[in-house]
């Protein structure tokens, strides 16, 4: 066990030095065997969820910085404390685990100074438990929410978005048979929600291409499309594919266009799975419309890069490693983008704007900018009704006719991640 506690130390200093997503840290830790990785997983995620408060407990007990050769005591720490008070592990196990892990990777100075404080805390740990704060942003990713909304608001998307989610599935067709088949809830917009155990490759009708994972938020977008059944649809930004998976079983013929070479070889795999095809495009979005001498597309989707803070509940370092440069950053890239698209669509085409972002910057205020410099396009408002046939969806309408989920939406079911659709029309 100390082995695998070991790699999530190391796990957990990659991803908040080095700001990288921890699915992608994984993927570098082939040590761990898929049996041990559920642990890990658990162990890492929860400390991200519970981070502000555990570093709040720490102060109690440390009382000077660790010094930078020290710094994975320091690690080994936040993942102990998590152990502790989240996880109910025994209080010897964590604290032999962590001891014998900071000599290792520090010295035994170190290990003696984690060994006193993770001691402290076993015996603290009910009254630290009854202190729990249930706070989830730190102090930096105010400054990206502050931009949008109100604190009530934000007091209600931090409640929901510390909330472990659920597995979301869009099928090819009949989806109250597979939610039935598969136990699941069949949410308004004909996604099904799953308990989000056991292994995705073992689920009924996943090596039959029945189904494919795809959160609520994000399976909307394609939703918000006209009649595309035999048109010629563009899916930018596409991996890992579950918008184009949706394109074509809703009759379109797709360019699944994708700047990643790994992640478009996941797109193919998932096509084939479905028994689905697609023109796939490696290639830069803005290089390929700058170069593009094709006949115009009948419409566009455009999934756009983005700062992926809509996503955290599934993944809440994120909570933790960006900051309000990312998004701008972020957004400056997007403008770019879009003042390019409408030369590859066609005079009465749709254009579809998306991203997986919390911040209005990638969304309703980048939307804003663009009709202001592009006069010939029109907001197309979207409505519940189109998306589910009645009016529950109403609360992720906007004013505008918008689609902006929060993760306080759908609280019936669980909650949603964050993310942004608008329908643009080109016209004459």
């Amino acid at each position: 066990m100390s082995t695998i506690r070991q790699a999530a130390v190391e796990m957990l200093k990659d991803v908040l030095e080095n700001k990288n997503f921890f699915s992608e840290v994984k993927t570098k830790q082939s040590q761990i065997s898929s049996q041990d990785s559920a642990f890990a997983n658990m162990l890492i995620l929860t400390t991200f969820r519970h981070l502000v408060f555990i570093k709040k407990v720490l102060k109690k007990f440390v009382k000077k910085k660790l010094p930078a050769t020290a710094v994975s005591g320091q690690y080994a720490l936040f993942l102990g404390t998590a152990e502790i008070l989240y996880l109910n592990t025994p209080d010897y196990a964590v604290i032999n685990s962590y001891v014998e892990i900071t000599k290792h990777l520090a010295d035994k100075y170190v290990a003696g100074f984690v060994n006193a404080v993770l001691r402290n805390i076993c015996k603290q740990k009910e009254e630290l438990k009854k202190e729990e704060t249930n706070e989830f942003f730190p102090p930096e990713f105010f400054h990206i929410l502050n931009q949008d909304y109100g604190k009530k608001t934000i007091q209600k998307i931090q409640s929901a978005a510390m909330l472990e989610p659920k597995l979301d599935i869009t099928v090819k067709s009949d989806a109250a048979h597979w939610a039935e088949v598969l136990g699941g809830k069949l949410l308004p917009s004909d996604t099904i929600r799953l308990e989000n155990n056991g292994k995705i490759t073992e689920l009924s009708g996943y090596a039959d291409g029945a189904w494919w994972v795809q959160d609520f938020a994000a399976a909307l977008a394609v939703k918000a499309l006209p009649d595309i059944k035999n048109k010629n649809v563009l899916d930018m930004c596409a991996a890992p594919g579950g918008k184009t998976a949706q394109l074509i079983n809703k009759g379109a013929k797709v360019t699944a266009l994708d700047i990643s070479a790994p992640r478009l070889q996941k797109l193919q795999e998932n096509l084939q799975r479905l028994h689905f095809e697609a023109d796939v495009v490696c290639a830069d979005a803005l290089e390929y419309i700058k170069t593009y001498k094709g006949t115009p597309y009948d419409a566009v989707l455009l999934d756009a890069p983005c700062s992926a803070t809509g996503t955290i509940r599934r993944h809440p370092e994120l909570v933790h490693i960006k900051r309000l440069k990312d998004v701008e950053k972020q957004a400056e890239l997007q403008k770019e983008i879009l003042h390019e698209t409408p030369k590859i669509l066609k005079t009465g085409g749709t254009l579809i704007y998306c991203t997986c972002s919390i911040s209005k910057l990638e969304g309703e205020k980048q939307i804003a900018a663009f009709l202001e410099a592009n006069p010939d396009f029109k907001i197309v408002p979207i409505t519940s009704e189109e998306l589910c046939g009645d009016n529950y969806l109403a609360e992720i309408i906007t004013e505008q006719g918008f689609i902006r989920t929060l993760p306080q939406h759908l609280a019936d079911f669980g909650g949603t991640d964050s993310f942004f659709v608008a329908r643009l029309k080109k016209e004459a």
